[in-house]
């Protein structure tokens, strides 16, 4: 099988664009990745597109070729669909098809556009990737959800809400200057713990924000990228993606999310790494708990662990491993269906060195990206590595 590259990545703004339609998003998104990898058009033989509520928000499902032609690609597309997981999704089928030699050329991203149904539109749009019989009929939403989670994890393992604190404060640092983030303010432990309570012990400061915006990348063969001459250093060495029951209280455990687990060792089993071979990561942290259970998740701590770690510094810039450089879902954004690649966007640039905080890991050679969909019934877990 051929090594698969990430020869380019684009990414809009994420945050607040009613004036937008999700093709003028990702147009953009692909445009820039097209032109970042200096491929041809013509050359790209599927558009492999993510995109989750496109149904509600904007009345319109078959996005596939719409997105193609609004990117100015003649070729096959697909959309997929996973929730939260939707463009990682995409991109784990676009890897899968240039390493089985389907094809030696896939752009693969995805977007959403949540401002436009408002608050309570987008909280009940998003409440369908939960279980509409069980769950969502007795009112869960995923606050509520992720709720559920940390009581149940400060119950076993201890922790509270100044730990969660810190991974809000870090994940705003890192926001600081990049500039395709929603928010991109610092904010302090104080600020976090004072906000209005959402779901106790989640409060304003521990969710991430609705979005709009797009992601794109442009996977290659190795052998294309050689014939070619293009610049592309990075590798998707790895990838994987499980699934768990999709309502909460069908699980075994709710401080556990099995999904991430068996996605997180495929994806090390196909690049041939270990947990302590990774020197950063881009994480789903949809809520600041979601970031303490990925970590435990990816094998980075074990349970019970990764309570504490933005706490004690281990997960910020200057940490041993930094987790979500870019912001993550918490202060870049979450525009559910541009999520997954988003974050391989954001990890290529971080590897490559030209993103805006890749001084914070001069060395880094492994990275890991981590998609979930709803409470991690669906996951995704890419490994990516500097190979040239």
């Amino acid at each position: 099988m051929t090594d698969v590259r990430i020869a380019g990545v684009g990414l809009t703004h994420f945050g607040n664009h009613p004036e937008r339609t999700g093709r003028d998003m990702f147009a953009e998104a692909a445009g820039m990745a097209v032109s970042d990898a200096g491929v041809q058009r013509a050359d790209v033989e599927a558009l492999h597109y993510g995109n989750f509520m496109g149904s509600l928000a904007e009345h319109q499902s078959h996005q596939g070729p719409l997105m193609a032609e609004a990117a100015g690609l003649d070729c096959q597309a697909t959309r997929y669909e996973t929730a939260c997981a939707s463009s990682g999704a995409a991109a784990r089928e676009a890897v899968r098809a240039i390493e089985h030699g389907d094809a030696d050329v896939i752009v693969a991203g995805g977007m959403e556009r949540m401002n436009n149904m408002g608050t309570a539109g987008a909280t009940e749009g998003l409440a369908i990737a939960a279980d509409e019989l069980h769950e969502v009929r007795a009112g869960v939403t995923f606050p509520g959800a992720y709720a559920l989670m940390a009581r149940a994890y400060f119950q076993e393992f201890g922790g509270d809400r100044e730990d969660l604190a810190h991974v809000a404060v870090k994940n705003h640092e890192n926001a600081l200057g990049n500039e395709t983030a929603q928010y991109q303010r610092a904010i302090t432990v104080e600020d976090v713990l004072e906000a209005p309570m959402v779901s106790s012990p989640l409060g304003l400061y521990d969710s991430c924000p609705i979005s709009d915006g797009a992601s794109a990348t442009v996977l290659t063969s190795e052998e294309y990228a050689e014939e070619h001459d293009l610049d592309a250093p990075v590798a998707v060495t790895g990838t994987g993606q499980a699934g768990d029951r999709m309502a909460l209280h069908d699980r075994e455990s709710y401080v556990r999310t099995p999904a991430a687990e068996e996605a997180a060792e495929q994806a090390y089993t196909d690049a041939g790494v270990v947990p302590g071979d990774v020197d950063l990561a881009e994480v789903h942290d949809c809520f600041t708990i979601a970031e303490v259970l990925a970590l435990e998740s990816l094998g980075f701590y074990g349970p019970g662990e990764g309570i504490g770690a933005a706490r004690r510094g281990e997960t910020t810039a200057d940490g041993d491993r930094p987790v979500n450089l870019s912001g993550g879902l918490k202060a870049k954004g979450h525009p559910v269906g541009a999520t997954g690649a988003s974050q391989l966007a954001e990890l290529t640039k971080l590897l490559r060195g030209d993103h805006v905080n890749s001084d914070a890991v001069p060395d880094a050679e492994v990275g890991v990206a981590h998609n979930a969909g709803g409470t991690v019934a669906s996951c995704v877990v890419h490994v990516l590595e500097v190979v040239a």
